[in-house]
């Protein structure tokens, strides 16, 4: 699974990230990078059908429970990131719907979608988390 370069910089981002998330954010940003780390480790292990324009039930499920924690982390926090990771996460699925609707999106266009997304997910956690920090290290200050 991880045997380009490019592969496996992405993982040391993402790991990069999340670990940034545990160690400096708060309780809310902890939570929506946990649920991350969790659907990627699990989406990763998961063994798709390498059929172009096949749904994979699976990961899409898995995509969806993701949104689903995004939203509720907005529903329930101040801040403006879970609502920002939350639209990326609608990208995603709608990805994977519009290949289960047998809309047959191009792999190329459907795959570039996903992974721009799942980039903006990982620097919407990180630029949220800097900003918990800072309002953190702020109110201290006081």
């Amino acid at each position: 699974m991880f045997e380009t370069i490019y592969s496996q910089l992405v993982l040391a981002a993402a790991v990069l990230v999340v670990t940034f998330v545990f160690v400096k954010g708060d309780e809310p940003e902890r939570m929506g990078g946990a649920a991350y780390a969790m659907v990627f480790l699990a989406a990763t292990m998961i063994k798709g059908d390498a059929t172009p324009n096949v749904p994979r039930w699976g990961v899409m499920g898995l995509e969806i429970v993701l949104l689903v924690v995004f939203l509720g982390i907005a529903w329930q926090s101040r801040r403006a990131w879970p609502i920002w990771a939350a639209s990326f996460q609608a990208l995603i699925v709608t990805s994977y719907a519009l290949v289960a609707a047998n809309l047959r999106p191009p792999v190329d266009a459907a795959a570039t979608v996903i992974n721009m997304s799942n980039y903006g997910i990982l620097i919407t956690l990180a630029v949220g988390t800097f900003w918990a920090w800072q309002e953190r290290r702020a109110a201290s200050l006081r």
